[in-house]
């Protein structure tokens, strides 16, 4: 699995628009892509205007795949202009196995 904390910072005239655009692609991308495994925005309760995506995928594949979505395109594209700041730093799970168990603990 590829999990990732996509750290966005808004620009406050934008910050409604930008979460529209937002849980509309992560919600979708969720439901319609297998690969997808959980994009699950949040909002800072400090500072509204700070973003944070835990992004989770199948694999480098799913990733990449879901990088090339019309879906994934329409929000990169839409909200450019809207983000004042951006980090994607990859993140390696200091026990895999925790992730299926969280899962598991689901159904």
């Amino acid at each position: 699995m590829l999990v990732r904390i996509a750290e966005i910072e808004v620009y406050q005239q934008y910050l409604e628009e930008y979460l529209a655009f937002a849980n509309e692609v992560d919600r979708l991308s969720v439901e319609r892509e297998p690969g997808v495994v959980c994009l699950f925005p949040m909002q800072s309760a400090e500072n509204p205007l700070l973003i944070r995506i835990l992004e989770i995928y199948a694999s480098e594949e799913a990733y990449q795949s879901h990088l090339k979505t019309d879906l994934f395109q329409k929000y990169k594209q839409g909200t450019l202009h809207m983000v004042k700041d951006l980090k994607l730093p990859a993140m390696n799970p200091l026990d895999p196995e925790m992730m299926r168990m969280i899962f598991k603990k689901q159904r």
